[in-house]
């Protein structure tokens, strides 16, 4: 793991470690809860686990990761999808992001035409909003994960 990707949820992280914790147990090697906690923070490249809780407390609500179910709007049409695919941009900064929509969306605002898509592709923040925008000034895609 990298700093780059996405990071799990705090209860998460500390169930890896409670895993961790039992694995090494039932093989003789037996460490502290704090020693646990301290080799998750290692594997996601953190100083210790006190930089790790506090990079997860200052992350947004929610997680971007492939798999999650998503909701959000698509150039204006509200959809539910999952996550594909993610990539890390810009140090993390960014998030190259393919979703399969539960049900396609007209990304065509005419009456007289439409055009569904129900693969989409967006370049997301971390908050999961687009910097691109419409001509009204409306992300061209934001994401809210659900749950």
């Amino acid at each position: 793991m990298t700093k780059t990707s996405p990071l799990p949820s705090l209860e998460a992280l500390k169930a890896q470690a409670r895993n961790l914790r039992g694995s090494l147990e039932r093989e003789g090697n037996f460490i502290k809860h704090g020693e646990a906690l301290e080799f998750i923070a290692a594997q996601y490249g953190y100083r210790d686990w006190n930089t790790l809780h506090a990079a997860v407390g200052n992350a947004p609500r929610g997680e971007l990761a492939v798999g999650s179910k998503v909701s959000g709007a698509y150039l204006g049409q509200p959809f539910t999808g999952t996550i594909l695919s993610l990539t890390a941009l810009g140090g993390g900064t960014h998030f190259r992001v393919a979703l399969d929509l539960d049900a396609a969306v007209d990304v065509v605002r005419f009456d007289s035409f439409s055009a569904f898509r129900k693969r989409i592709n967006g370049t997301v923040d971390k908050r999961g909003i687009s910097h691109a925008h419409t001509s009204d000034g409306t992300p061209h895609l934001v994401i809210e994960v659900a749950g």
